[in-house]
Parts: structure tokens; C-alpha cells; sequence
């Protein structure tokens, strides 16, 4: 283990202006996306949507990473690139998802823990070898009321993701720690706030007790954020005090930056809510404050593709100017009228 290339690595992913694609979508996952534009999900298309996000002109200006999904990342282009070669053309980092989904915890159906520490250490070492400089393991968080998340649930996750963390940074790998708190539900801003301290709480206890350097590893977070059925919803600037003023709390400055999730915010939500958190007067933070989006930087570009390879210079286009926009956003000078 390098620690200074850990460190390297990590700093090159928040690089200003710059974040993280998740193009990590499990097989399950990109099929109902592409239910919804009526196509079918076959390994064909997969590769032609993903050669397309991968080799839009340009767009390592303003994404620095991609993770990629086992599948993918074994996958080339048309020209006989592999992704991982194509990618590392344009001046981007691949990583790689490795956590293999949710299950049920046990006694506690409605909440969820990951599996995918059995065999880890090998797979990293594969991934390694296919050109992977970083990788992503997700924790889902559910909030129903003041029942859940239970003790139980953030303990289980945490320990996954300082496992999964550990065993990345000693195969040479930088860990995305992504504990995800959902926004399902009508949950208040406060109490998101309240259950996503808890979670980095645990978190990090995690983390220092696995033995994790901070300075080599980046944190995926939800933004402190109201339930989608909340009958309140918060503005971008109330979005970004509370959750950098709940971060400040917990998370400690040697972490190199915060690459959030979208986590169901539509394209312009997740960009306004960024912005909020970079523009001048934001709350103070020693973080850079970055992005790992998928729906919030695909959607739009997913549904111009329509699985129609007439459409491909259309789909890039747009797709390179929603990375624009969310580059501005990490940059705190995104402006909602520069929306097509």
C-alpha cells in the first residue's frame, strides 16, 4: 500500500471542476432505465450506452472519474479500446463498484444491510489488474419515523463500509465510503439531518477502528435533504447549511472531499443544491465539495440516445452539457438559466 498514491489518487477525483460519474448500474438497475425509453437491456446495448457516455468529446474537462460495473469494466469500445483504455484517454479515472447489493437485515425486514465481503480481497486484486484506480461500496440508510434506522442497521453498515475500505487501501485501491441515507418517505429536514449524524458517526468510528487513512479515501454522502413526500421541502441555501453544518461535526478535515450522491434529485435539484454549498458565502468547510452522480448527470442524455445509434452525436451533446452544468455547480457558479 502507497499511501502518498492513495492520497494522489483521491485529490485527482475533487480535482477543482471536476467529479465522479457513476455509471455502476447493476444489470437490474440499467434494465428499468431503459424499460422506461423502450429498450431492451441487452449486453449490446449496455456496451453502446456506456461507449457513448465514455467517449463523448470533451468530457474529461469536467468528469474526473467513472465507476464502472463488473460487467463494464471488461467491456470495450468499437474500435478495440477497452473502457478502462478509453477512459484513461481522456484524461479519467476508472473505478469499479464492488459491493454486491442489498439484502434484508435480519428482525428488521424494512431496512437493509450489503453483502459482498466474502471473496473481496481477490476481487479487488482482479480489478486491480483490469486498470480499476478506485472503487465504491454503498450502505443504504431507511428513515421511517423515529423507529428506523435502528442501532442495529448503522452498525451493520458501517462495519461493511470500514471493512471494504480497509481491504481497498491495501490493495492500492482509493475507497468511495457511500452511506447512503434515502430520501423515501416524508421525513423532515431535521430529521435527516438527525439520522445522517448518526450514520457518519458510526461511520468513522468504523473507519479509524479498520485501521483506514483518511487522506486516502473520499466520503459519498446524501445532502441533508426533506423526505421526497415531506410536506415541506428545504431550499438549496437551507439544503447546503444544514448539511455542511452537520457534516462540519463529524467528518474530519484530512478527508480529501465529498463526492455526493443524487440520490433521486432531478438533474436541476442536484445541480442547484451543489451550487449553494461552492458559491462565495457558503458555510465554511475544509472539504472539496464535488459530485458522484448518475441519474443527475444521465437522464437527459439516456433518454436523447432512445437506443438509436442516429442518435449518439445528439445524446453526447446533451450529456456534455449537463456535466457542464454540474461542473459549474461544484464550482458554485452554475446558473439555472444555462439549462436547455
Amino acid at each position: 500500500m502507497d499511501i502518498s498514491q492513495l492520497q494522489s489518487v483521491a485529490r485527482s477525483l475533487v480535482a477543482p471542476g471536476k467529479g465522479i460519474l457513476a455509471a455502476d448500474e447493476s444489470s437490474g438497475t440499467i434494465k428499468k432505465r431503459f424499460d422506461k425509453i423502450g429498450v431492451e437491456s441487452t449486453e449490446a446495448n449496455r456496451q453502446a450506452y456506456r461507449e457513448l457516455l465514455f467517449t463523448t468529446p470533451g468530457i474529461g474537462q469536467y468528469i474526473s472519474g467513472v465507476i464502472l460495473y463488473d460487467e463494464t469494466i471488461r467491456q470495450s469500445a468499437k474500435d478495440g479500446r477497452t473502457f478502462v483504455q478509453a477512459l484513461n484517454d481522456q484524461g479519467i479515472i476508472p473505478g469499479i463498484k464492488v459491493d454486491k447489493g442489498t439484502v434484508a437485515l435480519p428482525f428488521s425486514p424494512e431496512e437493509k444491510m450489503t453483502e459482498g465481503l466474502d471473496g473481496l480481497r481477490q476481487r479487488l486484486e482482479e480489478y486491480v489488474k483490469l486498470g480499476a484506480k478506485f472503487a465504491k461500496w454503498r450502505g443504504v440508510i431507511t428513515i421511517k419515523g423515529t423507529a428506523l434506522p435502528t442501532a442495529n442497521c448503522l452498525h451493520a453498515n458501517a462495519y461493511a463500509l470500514a471493512v471494504y475500505a480497509a481491504l481497498c487501501q491495501e490493495a492500492g485501491l482509493v475507497p468511495i465510503v457511500e452511506p447512503e441515507v434515502l430520501m423515501d418517505g416524508n421525513h423532515s429536514l431535521e430529521r435527516c439531518y438527525e439520522v445522517t449524524r448518526g450514520t457518519l458517526k458510526h461511520v468513522f468510528e468504523g473507519l479509524r477502528m479498520n485501521g483506514v487513512h483518511l487522506s486516502g479515501m473520499l466520503l459519498k454522502p446524501n445532502m441533508v435533504i426533506a423526505g421526497k413526500e415531506a410536506p415541506a421541502q428545504a431550499t438549496p441555501p437551507q439544503v447546503a447549511e444544514q448539511t455542511v453544518q452537520c457534516f462540519v461535526k463529524i467528518i474530519p478535515a484530512e478527508v480529501p472531499g465529498l463526492v455526493f450522491l443524487s440520490g433521486g434529485q432531478s438533474e436541476k435539484e442536484a445541480c442547484a443544491n451543489l451550487n449553494a454549498m461552492n458559491i462565495p458565502g457558503a458555510p465554511a468547510h475544509p472539504w472539496e465539495l464535488s459530485f458522484s452522480y448518475g441519474r443527475a448527470l444521465q437522464s437527459s442524455a439516456l433518454e436523447a440516445w432512445g437506443g438509436k445509434a442516429e442518435n449518439v452525436a445528439k445524446a453526447q451533446e446533451v450529456f456534455a452539457h449537463r456535466a457542464k452544468l454540474v461542473s459549474a455547480a461544484r464550482s458554485g457558479i452554475y446558473q439555472p438559466a444555462l439549462e436547455q
